[in-house]
């Protein structure tokens, strides 16, 4: 399928929206009232610090919603208000933040339900507004959508919409993506269904797995095998790793995305050598500012002296979970957590320790003068921070 010419045609359908619909003051004065906060205005006019009694707060110099977030935020909200009496859907949760969803529920958007696997979209009728989140949506669940005479509402962030212009420069060359991310996450799947051949690499062990194929070959079926829900039907290593092109999900650890680019970019030339490097890789720089700014600003907080370190986001939310990663790796005590609602009663706290599920930690805030790290994903409210930072002043106060 040329999904460029797809895309092209579907942008120039009236059924297609991606620039709000001219309500932006009314709802950013509703958005404000919902999700800002004055006590995180009052700490970043502190220098990102507050002392209240015996707890610090050290605020990392960026956290929380991003502009892709916000913008994709406020075009839902503009859409109900747009669309005030029709029936409104979105492909995935907006934004992997459980208080954003909830409001949105309440505002009457349904979500696609996923059964057996597979999103059903039997329940969407024409005439039907469908937003797309802000991770993008597929090209076959944009396919199905425009067939079935629905208006699209496209939140997608620009940031993805970037890399689908790599992958979609992959294709032309015939290179094959190899995509740093989590197959199973809605962007890389998105991102994924505009290659033509493409492999998708969790980590840098995983790349360097691929590289060790490339340079000295190996099994193929047990290549295979380990690929086997990570990369496009039909795929051979032997033919299809010859020509390669680095892309990403934009919310992976930037430091890892940036070393298994130099990786592939090495294997590539010990191979090839200089003078056929550009015949054999290709790469583009699509790592988000937002998520490297985040990052960035998390490894300059865990410089500090902290006590332990609070980490707010969605558990889905795959940026909050590397902000995590950066503290673990530290040695900070960490504890991730989607709302202030997972503190309590007591001194206790329910965290999401990474790779584990939900556990109950007591007495996590020790006795005496405490210095607490605080960051969230950029799918998380100053409110929900704010309300975080709150009910930590209250326990220990």
């Amino acid at each position: 399928m040329d999904t460029k010419a797809f895309k092209r045609s579907l942008q120039q359908s009236e059924n297609y929206h991606r620039r709000g619909f001219g309500h932006g003051a009314e709802v950013n004065g509703v958005l404000n009232q919902e999700y800002q906060s004055s006590l995180i205005q009052e700490i970043r006019d502190r220098n990102f610090s507050l002392t209240r009694g015996n707890v610090t707060i050290l605020l990392a110099q960026a956290f929380g919603f991003c502009w892709g977030v916000e913008r994709a935020v406020a075009m839902a909200y503009e859409t109900r208000q747009h669309f005030p009496q029709e029936r409104l859907w979105i492909t995935n949760e907006i934004i992997h933040n459980p208080s954003v969803n909830q409001r949105l529920k309440e505002m009457q958007v349904k979500f696609i339900e996923v059964k057996a696997g597979e999103k059903d979209f039997s329940v969407v009728e024409s005439g039907d507004v469908v937003i797309l989140p802000a991770f993008g949506a597929s090209i076959a669940e944009m396919q199905t959508l425009n067939d079935k005479g629905c208006t699209i509402v496209d939140t997608t962030c620009p940031w993805v919409a970037k890399v689908w212009n790599s992958v979609e420069k992959h294709k032309k060359k015939d290179y094959t993506s190899i995509i740093h991310g989590k197959y199973n996450h809605e962007e890389t799947i998105a991102t994924s269904s505009f290659a033509d051949k493409y492999l998708i690499v969790l980590n840098l062990e995983e790349a360097e797995y691929v590289a060790n194929y490339i340079l000295k070959g190996g099994v193929k079926s047990e290549f295979l095998a380990h690929f086997a829900q990570a990369c496009s039907d039909g795929f051979d290593p032997d033919k299809d790793l010859v020509r390669i092109g680095i892309a990403n999900q934009t919310t992976m650890l930037k430091s890892e995305t940036e070393q298994i680019g130099k990786l592939f970019e090495h294997t590539i030339l010990k191979k090839y050598g200089p003078i056929k490097l550009n015949e054999h890789f290709m790469s583009f720089n699509t790592i988000c500012d937002a998520t490297q700014e985040r990052q960035d600003a998390m490894f300059e907080l865990v410089k500090t002296e902290l006590s332990l370190m609070v980490v707010i986001g969605g558990f889905n939310s795959s940026n909050t979970t590397h902000l995590q990663e950066i503290a673990q790796a530290k040695g900070i005590p960490s504890y991730h957590i989607d709302s202030s609602d997972r503190i309590g009663p007591g001194n206790r706290v329910e965290h999401k320790p990474l790779g584990k599920e939900l556990e109950i930690t007591e007495n996590w805030l020790k006795e005496g003068e405490i210095v607490v790290g605080i960051t969230s994903g950029a799918s998380t409210p100053d409110k929900v921070v704010a309300d975080v930072i709150e009910k930590i002043f209250n326990l220990k106060n």
